[in-house]
């Protein structure tokens, strides 16, 4: 009996890029000429897992996004990692905008996932375990079939293949 091959599918952000993409912001914030006197900040909560922008308004909290998106691109981070939530007002008549940065996948996408793995006839199995989906096969090429089927699929997140053994 062939020995079964698997992998994992799993949506992971690394949160030191997204400190260095952030620091970064806040840097050209700084020295850029059209936000410098604006008393804006960005924010990063390792913990929660959630980016604060405070600005004076609308406009520049979509710049501030802007620059936030263009320094996770360039460290390698999916923008779809970063979900923005509506821009609120804050005391002192300035404008809050937070993004929730997304880590693992929820069980209601693990079961979509699975669901439409499953109904692709592919001769594998698949196995929710926590945040993280594992398909087992016999055959490598059904697992090809499997990355290259959830690659072209639109989840709303980022996904990554790991532990492919």
């Amino acid at each position: 009996m062939a020995k079964e091959q698997s992998f994992d599918i799993v949506s992971q952000v690394d949160m030191q890029e997204v400190d260095n993409a952030i620091q970064q912001t806040v840097k050209e914030i700084v020295q850029r000429f059209d936000l410098k006197d604006t008393k804006s900040t960005v924010e990063l909560d390792k913990h929660e897992a959630t980016i604060t922008i405070k600005a004076p308004g609308d406009f520049v909290v979509k710049q501030i996004v802007d620059i936030v998106g263009s320094k996770l691109f360039k460290r390698g981070i999916d923008l779809k990692a970063v979900q923005w939530g509506t821009a609120e007002t804050a005391s002192g008549g300035t404008v809050r905008q937070v993004g929730t940065i997304v880590n693992g996948i929820e069980a209601d996408l693990a079961r979509r996932i699975n669901k439409e793995i499953r109904e692709g006839k592919h001769k594998v199995k698949v196995q929710i375990e926590g945040d993280k989906l594992r398909v087992f096969s016999a055959s490598r090429d059904e697992l090809q079939t499997v990355i290259a089927y959830v690659k072209g699929e639109d989840y709303g997140i980022p996904v990554q293949f790991v532990n492919y053994r």
